[in-house]
């Protein structure tokens, strides 16, 4: 199939939109790189002070200044499910790399906060600011320039994004990302919403919820819904920085080591020793953009994305807005049906075909360019393959991979569909503009019965104020929750997550609801609709800090509308509400985060503290 022509123009103008900051990206990106082994810039001094506690045969090698030497940088920790497997894969990426004669290095560790734990707690307003933390981390971690390639251990939500977003600041290191996979299946997803809509209710007590939620979340690997975690890994396998098909293999299964084993082998061929130097500042790309933004939308993945991966195409000098997601979203179906806009998990998913049939169906349909780099090469059909062991595994081995095709057709239609037969025609992600701002908006589990409200605002500056209203009964109507304050300069953007359920449960009763806020809601936004990530932010003279509480808001997701329906001339007079936000700003180690706060950028831009690479010529910046 020939190229879709939206596609294609959307990837036009990314192109032409970033070219100045994409130029003195690559110009920096080719200043760093250094032919031979990195390490060779080091005097004797440093070198030995990087080697000294190594074992005597890597010693050797990195004495020699002929092996490639790989870095290991990881967001271990045993409290989150999905990170508790990497405490073994240094081991195995080691023994990896000697194998083909390279060291890795455990050469340092991220922060890994989990949203689940943090959900409607304090610890949540840092959770969007971690992201560019575990960024500086990494570069922490690399600046010892010691390294000729790195290995990125991590999956969750606004880890994977700050990984990348480390690695892409050392982007002429080749870069190998390497998961960890999803928990096994426990409790099923209908079930786990109909017990915390119970719970919610006051129908059931603390106790049966915590047994509910115990056999959802059972064991280590990622939770198996499809929220930001999940939707972190599929964009990796999009991007060509996973090898084929790794997402979602289960953690501490002999495939899972092997997996484990070949990330540290192809890192190894592919640094600049060899002939096939692929550093990850140029793989990620325009074209690399534009196909994980498309693979979000076949997927129904998690609007955090609107945040992150503007901020991972600024790290690369990328230009990227919610009009390119939208316009995006308007042609690429949806696929697939996997909770929350369907009730399978991801390990349904992949059993029915999981990430090479959705990139091939792409990439068949002319909705993905197949013409990018990946770790393997040109071309990004390389993954549309499922990995399996070559052949039976010792045990306290660690076996080989292959690769085969994925099948040819789906291995369950209600999970996994096709370009031809679609869950939808349109990826479920929308664009909404007004009076009240930009903001997104996620339809995918939405029904389209939802999709337009109409009803009064009620303004409230938390969600705890919020959660309040509905426990004394006050919430039992038709209305619009404007919540406010909730921007990332206000209070680090956290999400509202925690209104999901009661928001739920009165839609069911009938009652017309949605939600607007400058906050965010969770990668498994629901059936309510949400317009989110409202910028400017209130804190920001945003306009949505003029609503007031009576006012009739206009939410539209087919229309693609956010408006105030106040007579314009009372809208313009209005001043913006005010709130006290002195409680936001320390405990918790929020103090910490105050330069965070001032330096943020605005959601549209990434929520990022950083900005794009500087376009001015060295002669200029003379001082």
């Amino acid at each position: 199939m020939p190229l879709n022509a939206t596609l294609a123009s959307v990837t036009r103008r990314i192109a032409e939109r970033s070219r100045p900051y994409r130029t003195a990206y690559l110009e920096r990106l080719e200043a760093a790189r250094r032919k031979g082994v990195q390490r060779g810039a080091l005097a004797c001094t440093n070198l030995a002070h990087g080697f000294a506690a190594f074992p005597a045969n890597d010693k050797l090698r990195l004495k020699e200044d002929k092996a490639p030497s790989l870095a290991i940088v990881s967001a271990y920790n045993d409290m989150l499910s999905a990170h508790q497997p990497f405490e073994r894969f240094p081991q195995i990426l080691k023994q990896a790399a000697r194998e083909v004669g390279a060291v890795a290095q455990f050469a340092g560790g991220t922060p890994a906060m989990c949203d689940g734990v943090t959900q409607g707690q304090t610890g949540m307003e840092m959770s969007l600011f971690s992201r560019d933390a575990i960024a500086m981390a990494a570069a922490i971690a690399l600046s010892h320039n010691m390294f000729d390639a790195a290995l990125y251990l991590g999956v969750c939500d606004k880890i994977v994004p700050g990984l990348l977003i480390g690695a892409l600041h050392f982007g002429h290191l080749p870069a190998v990302f390497v998961p960890a996979g999803p928990m096994t299946s426990g409790m099923s997803n209908s079930d786990k919403v109909k017990i915390r809509q119970l719970y919610t209710a006051g129908k059931i007590g603390r106790a049966e919820l915590l047994e509910a939620e115990s056999q959802s979340y059972h064991g280590a690997g990622t939770c198996t819904f499809y929220g930001t975690a999940n939707s972190n890994q599929m964009l990796m396998e999009a991007m060509g920085l996973h090898l084929p098909g790794a997402a979602f293999i289960t953690p501490n299964t002999p495939l899972r080591d092997a997996l484990t084993a070949e990330a540290a082998r192809q890192a190894a061929r592919i640094t600049d020793q060899g002939t096939q130097y692929t550093p990850v500042g140029r793989m990620i790309d325009e074209k690399a953009i534009v196909n994980a933004i498309v693979a979000l939308h076949a997927t129904g993945g998690s609007t955090n994305h609107t945040l992150h991966l503007v901020a991972i195409a600024k790290a690369a000098g990328i230009v990227i807005d919610w009009d390119d997601f939208s316009k995006l979203s308007a042609v690429v179906p949806l696929i697939t049906k996997i909770y929350p806009n369907g009730t399978a998990d991801v390990n349904h998913f992949h059993a029915a075909g999981g990430t090479g049939f959705v990139l091939r169906e792409l990439i068949d349909a002319g909705l993905m360019h197949d013409d990018v780099t990946t770790i393997l090469g040109q071309g990004l059909r390389q993954h549309c393959k499922e990995p399996m062991l070559a052949g039976d595994v010792a045990e306290g081995q660690v076996g080989k991979v292959t690769w085969q095709d994925v099948p040819a057709q789906s291995a369950d239609e209600g999970v996994l569909g096709t370009v031809a037969k679609p869950f939808s025609a349109d990826g479920g992600l929308k664009l909404l503009q007004g009076n009240l701002g930009r903001a997104v908006i996620k339809t995918s589990a939405v029904k389209h019965e939802h999709r337009a409200v109409q009803a009064p605002a009620i303004v409230f500056h938390s969600q705890e104020a919020f959660m309040a209203a509905f426990k004394a009964g006050e919430l039992d109507k038709d209305f619009v929750a404007v919540i406010t304050f909730q921007g990332p300069r206000a209070n680090g953007m956290p999400e509202l997550h925690a209104l999901t359920p009661a928001l739920g449960i009165l839609q069911d009763k009938g009652r017309h609801v949605a939600l607007v806020t400058d906050g965010r809601m969770s990668g498994a936004s629901g059936k309510v609709p949400a317009a989110i990530h409202v910028t400017p932010e209130v804190l920001d003279g945003g306009p949505l800090g003029r609503v007031r509480t009576g006012d009739m808001i206009r939410l539209d997701a087919e229309a693609g509308m956010l408006e105030a329906l106040v007579p314009q001339d009372e809208w313009e007079q209005r001043a913006n509400d005010s709130a006290n936000l002195f409680d936001n700003q320390h405990g918790m180690g929020r103090e910490l985060f105050a330069m965070f706060r001032n330096t943020v950028g605005t959601a549209e831009e990434g929520g990022a503290t950083f900005g794009l690479p500087p376009i001015f010529e060295k002669e200029k910046a003379t001082v």
